[in-house]
């Protein structure tokens, strides 16, 4: 990545034009998930909301675009004709479990492609075209603390962390934020997945799992108005888990 590209630059006039009220956000794992449930929130507050995955998700008035997140080129090349985009939330990812004395390497290195090779790639492709005043929200997980049996998956969140606190410090001139939300066990597909099957869910002490819909609101609220003066951190959503 070129170092005249290392701060953002854009024009302050650039138009949102054709946008919905509230701007343009790009928003991986559009299909399922916290990914779904983030565009289905976004799309009722007015924005304009174009939807990077693998399957369709299905929903009315959403721009769709396929996309594989694992490759390094396919993001710059879905969104390349975007003039001007708001915000950009990466929700997409997936979980591998798996004990140090069993745990397979090529499984870090395909999480890290997802969660965080593709944020990096795909922030780069769009950061000239994000307007001043813009959001990134990164989706990690609270288990980005260290948690045992997942510390493959736990270091590739705990990445966004360090992207997001130096992302936000280089585009803080154009009042760009950058933050992490760190979901605790959450009610999506991922629970299921036979990929994590190693570490069973356990329900944290509020007594019940914390819903895509819950995540959602924490990310249209940094999104927001009121989310303005909030950059550089990293927020959890969890039950309690991470007491």
């Amino acid at each position: 990545m070129s170092g005249a590209r290392s701060t953002g630059a854009r024009s302050a006039g650039a138009s949102t034009a054709g946008a919905g009220a509230a701007g343009t956000a790009v928003v991986t794992g559009a299909s399922s998930g916290i990914g779904r449930a983030v565009a289905v929130r976004l799309l009722a507050d007015g924005w304009r909301v174009v939807g990077l995955s693998r399957r369709d998700p299905g929903l009315e008035g959403l721009d769709w675009r396929p996309c594989d997140l694992s490759d390094p080129a396919a993001p710059a090349a879905v969104t390349a004709d975007l003039a001007s985009v708001r915000a950009l939330v990466h929700a997409a990812g997936f979980q591998e479990s798996g004990t140090l004395a069993d745990l397979d390497p090529e499984s870090g290195r395909r999480m890290y492609d997802v969660h965080v090779g593709a944020a990096t790639t795909l922030a780069h492709a769009l950061v000239d075209r994000l307007d001043d005043g813009g959001r990134i929200v990164l989706v990690g997980s609270r288990t980005a603390a260290g948690v045992a049996g997942k510390s493959l998956y736990a270091a590739s969140k705990a990445a966004l962390r360090g992207l997001a606190r130096s992302w936000a410090q280089e585009l803080a001139p154009r009042r760009v934020t950058v933050n992490v939300v760190e979901p605790g066990p959450t009610r999506t597909a991922m629970l299921q997945d036979p990929r994590r099957s190693a570490t069973p869910v356990a329900v944290p002490p509020l007594g019940r799992l914390v819903e895509p819909e819950e995540v959602a609101a924490l990310v249209a609220h940094l999104l927001g108005p009121d989310g303005a003066m909030v950059t550089g951190q990293h927020w959890q959503v969890c039950g309690g888990a991470s007491l």
